[in-house]
């Protein structure tokens, strides 16, 4: 049987099309942390380990780009982004209360970052991992 035949727009309208299902995903709810959290960790069907996310966050991954490169090892203090030295608000919820407040706008800069960092959209389990430990720190 013959393959279907998509042209090239059609491309991104497919990504379109899988991006807005994966924020659909997301329960409307899903407005603290761990509410996000629970739903990655459902979506991926793995329980999130924190160290597992310390690990990708301070690592690269064939890239320039480390996540700590911008938000530093310590996501409990301000950090700058690397090109354009703008100022960024602290990543752990803890030091900042509005990160992971929204689901629309969460998954908007993980899949912004995860494609500089990791060349990829993140999965549901890295997502998870990396909001767990982001949850274990303290300001």
């Amino acid at each position: 049987m013959p393959r279907p035949h998509f042209p090239l727009f059609s491309k991104s309208l497919l990504w379109a099309i899988a991006l807005a299902a994966s924020i659909a995903a997301l329960p409307a709810q899903a407005t603290s942390p761990k509410e996000q959290l629970d739903a990655y960790a459902a979506q991926s069907g793995q329980a999130p380990q924190a160290a597992r996310g310390q690990e990708f966050f301070t690592s690269k991954h064939g890239h320039d780009w480390a996540c700590a490169s911008c938000h530093t090892d310590k996501p409990t203090v301000e950090g700058k982004h690397a090109s354009t030295g703008k100022t960024i608000k602290p990543m752990a919820p803890a030091a900042n209360p509005d990160r992971f407040s929204d689901a629309a706008k969460t998954e908007k800069w993980f899949r912004r970052n995860c494609n500089d960092v990791v060349g990829r959209e993140c999965t549901p389990a890295e997502k998870a991992d990396v909001i767990a430990w982001l949850l274990t720190l303290k300001p």
